[in-house]
């Protein structure tokens, strides 16, 4: 799929981290629409998230089974509010914003996408229980020495996510993870730091969670989309709903590769992105991948 010399409108979606309190309520309170899609969220999950994400503490919105579900409310419900504002040629979204993206492009519907979230969120839980481990940051490392360090290190520590140039996060099992800090910071990495995470996401060690996940993707309808999403595992846009399921199933062990992931949009003819959801955090990655596109925040 080339776009080459037209322009193109990418809309790209925040994942885990970009929570804040009160988050969303701005929102509920200036549309009616928006009201009806935080009610019916609360009716899916079985308790009352809008009370958690605007009136509650950071660490209330830490909880497992509210942040996922909190990040994915705050983004989707913009996109559906934002009308004329909101017209994708393609979609993106950083790992939990890939289910963000899907329902922006009409691959899923809202309350699947919505169950689909909360169930990954669950999964994850028990994989980050049922064996402990974490990840990290590296900084200032070309992305080969790091993938070096870490297929060089005992133990399972694999690159997780390519978020920009200079900047790659690791994940894997607790001790892995810290040999592999000091033998990056030995090969002169900026900084190698480990992340305050409950569990290696985007690693091996979330194969449990994949398989849980796996049965409810597959009984999930996936519709053929209004256009491309630029999948974490692909980097390539996909319009072909079978072939979107297959890869959103593999997410969760595989690395998100968003660097790769934009670089191929702005290839593709994307000149101008707008991040949908709470926070900033994507426009920061992009201007660091690609200093020549134009970014903003979505807005009603």
């Amino acid at each position: 799929m080339n776009f080459k010399n037209q322009p193109m409108h990418a809309f790209i979606f925040p994942g885990q981290g970009a929570q804040f309190s009160g988050m969303g309520l701005d929102l509920y309170e200036s549309s009616n629409e928006a009201q009806d899609y935080f009610n019916k969220a609360n009716s899916i999950l079985g308790f009352n998230i809008c009370d958690i994400m605007f009136e509650g503490s950071a660490e209330d919105l830490k909880q497992t089974k509210v942040t996922q579900p909190a990040i994915f409310l705050h983004s989707t419900i913009l996109s559906k509010v934002m009308g004329d504002k909101f017209k994708p040629d393609m979609v993106a979204g950083h790992s939990l914003g890939e289910f963000s993206a899907l329902v922006a492009n009409k691959t899923l519907e809202f309350e699947d996408a919505l169950k689909l979230v909360s169930q990954r969120a669950q999964a994850m839980q028990k994989a980050c229980e049922a064996q402990p481990s974490t990840m990290a940051a590296v900084l200032g490392l070309d992305d080969h020495v790091v993938e070096a360090i870490c297929a060089d290190v005992d133990g399972t520590v694999v690159a997780a996510n390519y978020n920009c140039p200079g900047q790659l996060v690791i994940s894997g099992e607790i001790d892995a993870i810290h040999t592999a800090c000091e033998r990056l910071k030995e090969e002169g990495a900026r900084r190698a730091l480990v992340l305050p995470v409950g569990g290696a996401f985007h690693s091996p060690l979330m194969e449990p969670a994949r398989e849980e996940l796996e049965a409810a993707i597959k009984a999930t309808t996936f519709n053929t989309p209004i256009c491309p999403v630029y999948q974490n595992v692909t980097t390539f846009g996909v319009t072909n709903p079978e072939e979107i399921q297959k890869n959103l199933i593999f997410q969760l062990t595989a690395p998100v590769k968003w660097t790769q992931s934009m670089q191929q949009m702005i290839k593709d003819g994307a000149t101008k992105f707008t991040e949908v959801g709470p926070g900033k955090v994507l426009q920061g990655l992009l201007g660091k991948i690609d200093r020549t596109v134009e970014k903003e925040s979505g807005t009603i």
